[in-house]
């Protein structure tokens, strides 16, 4: 109908990749299971193993999509000791992938070996449902699952499963299907499952760079000119 469409692409890379390490570091040290236990009277005398978590330094992290966040990801991950970065996708990203010395691999193996999987792979046909019953069965049962792509991407029945029967220690969401997850819902249920209302680019800075893009693409498709960010239908 010849209706265009302006968007804000490469605003929210940074808040993205920031929250996905703050949830991966939240989910592996159970930080809110934590906090929990403080304020419900559940924090005693130490105890050498209670509230102990899984750490980054010397670890595997698998990234699933190597694009502008998986790499922003990648590039705050580092300076922890990450020991090796694994990565998949649609084929290999030499150039992007040497700043980390991550090795592209299959998914099957990316599962296998990774100590943290981060999803930040964008949801086609190919990727839906692609993180299964399968995927996590192939996981380390030490291993911490992260998603701040799209809930799609993950069978969240499979999820569940996984996490109940102890397959894999713990998961993070930004992202859920569906949006707002029922309160219900059996994920909500579990300690080693931290979800987040998909806030990935919850930042003031973000969030008005966005507003300004949208408002510059609307000004100029109404006096008819080229938008700042035009997509191309």
């Amino acid at each position: 109908r010849g209706i265009r469409v302006g968007y804000t692409p490469d605003v929210l890379t940074d808040a993205t990749a920031e929250l996905s390490v703050a949830l991966l570091l939240s989910v592996c040290r159970r930080l809110p299971e934590a906090a929990e236990q403080v304020k419900s009277g559940g924090w005693t005398t130490w105890k050498p193993l209670w509230m102990c978590g899984y750490g980054l330094s010397d670890s595997t992290v698998g990234i699933i999509g190597l694009g502008r966040i998986g790499q922003a990801v990648a590039r705050r991950l580092k300076p922890f000791g990450v020991r090796k970065f694994l990565y998949t996708g649609s084929g290999p990203k030499p150039e992007s992938a040497a700043e980390f010395g991550a090795e592209f691999v299959p998914l099957t193996r990316l599962a296998e070996e990774s100590d943290f999987v981060v999803v930040t792979c964008a949801l086609t046909p190919a990727t839906q449902g692609m993180c299964n019953k399968d995927f996590f069965s192939r996981m380390k049962k030490t291993s911490v699952f992260v998603n701040t792509s799209r809930g799609a991407v993950v069978n969240q029945e499979d999820l569940y499963d996984a996490l109940a029967n102890g397959q894999i220690a713990a998961a993070g969401l930004d992202v859920t299907t569906p949006e707002p997850l029922p309160t219900d819902h059996p994920l909500l249920s579990l300690k080693n499952c931290v979800i987040l209302p998909h806030i990935g680019s919850a930042t003031y800075a973000t969030r008005s760079t966005m507003a300004v893009l949208a408002a510059n693409n609307l000004l100029a498709g109404l006096r008819g000119e080229p938008m700042p960010h035009e997509l191309k239908l």
